[in-house]
């Protein structure tokens, strides 16, 4: 199985390549370059230099958000083009899983039995969710089982602190988010192990070849993006027409 792997929701994206059970290449994006400019090049030029076009790849998955908004949109749409193209379908991950997934076996080796993602969301708050670390009830190839804790959420970083007070402080923390929460977590004793993530794409690559043989895959016009929180575009639209909804 060969799988194409695009995270457009961090400032540096990433692209990877899983075939044949392994991952074969994963490079980062340049930040200095928009996603609208330096997509879909990368992932061609990636493609290329293993010997490969977008025909020949089984699964395309893609990094679901939340995250920049311009970045994930451009990323889906790249996906949704390629995959249409070939004929071929999609797996879409939520980002905060794939945060959580890159750092699991770094946390559990640190010691850690639950780990929380947390992401920068801009307009003083961060992303959230959390996730217990089973490694006994992973797959057999020894993959780590998250089971969720907390479900993604947006807050500011001293209601996350606060909100710990009920259910205990997460043991590890992986995420950009992270520098914005430590203030507020010092201040109630809070000092989780702090885990470093791998480009994104590298994680997304080997959980959608799982779920592709889980034949848990849709169609490229049925990937929807995960917002958490609404873009400002339709926060202002139903301000003006004095409704509101919830996000994604």
């Amino acid at each position: 199985m060969i799988v194409l792997a695009l995270d457009s929701t961090t400032r540096d994206g990433s692209v990877a390549v899983w075939r044949d059970g392994a991952l074969r290449r994963v490079e980062s994006g340049d930040a200095a370059r928009g996603f609208s400019e330096r997509l879909p090049g990368h992932v061609l030029s990636l493609l290329a230099a293993e010997g490969l076009a977008p025909a020949d790849v089984d699964v395309f998955a893609v990094s679901a958000g939340p995250g920049s908004l311009t970045g994930l949109r451009v990323g889906l749409a790249t996906i949704q083009g390629l995959a249409f193209a070939a004929g071929r379908p999609v797996v879409a991950v939520p980002t905060l899983e794939l945060v959580a997934r890159g750092a699991a076996a770094a946390a559990i080796a640190g010691g850690a039995g639950d780990i929380g993602a947390c992401r920068d969301a801009a307009r003083g708050e961060v992303f959230w969710a959390r996730w217990r670390l089973d490694r006994s009830h992973g797959d057999d190839a020894g993959r780590i089982a998250l089971d969720p804790v907390d479900n993604a959420m947006v807050l500011a970083p001293a209601d996350l602190v606060g909100r710990w007070r009920a259910l205990s402080p997460p043991q590890a923390v992986a995420g950009d988010g992270w520098p914005l929460c430590q203030e507020a977590a010092a201040s109630h004793g809070v000092a989780p192990l702090l885990v470093e993530t791998p480009p994104l794409a590298a994680p997304l690559a080997e959980r959608a070849a799982v779920l592709a043989l889980a034949k848990q895959t849709v169609s490229p016009h049925a990937v929807h993006p995960v917002y958490v929180r609404r873009p400002d575009a339709e926060l202002a639209r139903d301000r003006r027409a004095g409704t509101a909804s919830p996000a994604r």
